[in-house]
């Protein structure tokens, strides 16, 4: 018998709490995005498809990708595949997002058609 500290089996079932709250912290910024995101009116700042029309697939709400795309630039990951593997095992962008999970090529596009938004959310922000 080995003297290690021994961990528990990867086959072992564990129930984690489904409340996304109990793992990001008062101190995260994630909370900090989220308020400012919401604060701000996305249409006069120039960000495209905040009113969708009636028919048609739904889009992703331009605010919750802004909060995506300032999370990235908070930490550093500028790469569309990055986010996007980022919003499948992150805690915080899980807690952030509502657990969406947008693809690379959605998070490209976005910050290609809403440059001018990005900018005056920049410069408010400031």
């Amino acid at each position: 018998m080995s003297h290690h500290i021994k961990g528990q089996s990867r086959t072992q079932a564990t129930l984690f709490p489904e409340v996304l709250d109990d793992f990001v912290t008062d101190e995260s910024p994630v909370g900090v995005i989220d308020a400012f995101v919401d604060s701000v009116d996305l249409a006069s700042l120039g960000f495209q498809k905040v009113i969708t029309k009636a028919t048609g697939r739904p889009c992703y709400h331009p605010g919750m990708m802004l909060k995506l795309y300032i999370y990235g630039y908070l930490n550093r990951i500028q790469s569309s595949r990055r986010l996007e593997k980022e919003t499948h095992h992150n805690v915080e962008l899980m807690w952030l997002l509502g657990r969406l999970t947008p693809d690379f090529k959605t998070i490209a596009d976005f910050r290609k058609d809403n440059s001018k938004g990005i900018k005056n959310t920049c410069r408010q922000f400031i």
